[in-house]
């Protein structure tokens, strides 16, 4: 079994926390990992993206070839639609909705998600607005890692939720179950939109 991911977004959006946490628990796990990731632009509104590549059997190369990632994560829906080369023919996206607008001529939000509603595997949501509701305005990642996590058969949610455990336990038990009171509100959003 295998499991090929992309993580996108922009500098300050939490993309490498994202794939520190999917990486520990896929370790955990028993899996093999390779990872590669660009972040030299990662400063707040650079682009930041990630390749992780799961499997139970040893992995040759750290990259995804276009049409290989089986789930797009995207903390910002137009590097969602950056990255839709990349996507296999049944692949899935987990998006966030809420812009971040970081030129001057960014698209118009309807012509986004229009775009992204003409694919079949989708998941979008307010992971910003709901990041607030929870009380953990800056954990708005985890939402989306909880969305994604009814997506990611190869890892089971357990796995993800001790890998934020160990990646956050350095930063103490409130900031841990915060991250953990996000990753379950995204998660419970993505199955109440897949039935």
């Amino acid at each position: 079994m295998k499991q090929d991911i992309i993580l996108a977004g922009v500098g300050g959006q939490g993309i490498l926390s994202i794939a520190t946490v999917i990486g520990s628990a896929a370790l955990e796990q028993g899996l093999f990992i390779k990872q590669a990731e660009v972040h030299g632009m990662s400063q707040r509104g650079g682009d930041v993206q990630s390749h992780l590549r799961l499997s139970d059997s040893p992995i040759h190369s750290d990259l995804i070839s276009r049409g290989g990632a089986d789930l797009i994560v995207s903390l910002e829906p137009v590097e969602a639609l950056r990255y839709l080369p990349f996507l296999s023919g049944e692949g899935w996206i987990v998006t966030n909705t809420v812009p971040f607008v970081n030129v001057p001529n960014y698209p118009a939000m309807d012509s986004v998600l229009a775009e992204l509603g003409k694919l079949p595997r989708v998941i979008s949501l307010d992971a910003d607005t709901t990041a607030k509701e929870i009380l953990s305005p800056r954990s708005a990642n985890m939402v989306l890692l909880g969305a994604a996590a009814s997506v990611i058969g190869i890892l089971e949610p357990e796995k993800l939720r001790e890998g934020i455990r160990r990646v956050f336990g350095r930063k103490g038990d409130a900031v841990v179950e915060a991250n953990i009171k996000a990753f379950d509100a995204g998660l419970s959003l993505s199955q109440n939109r897949q039935k």
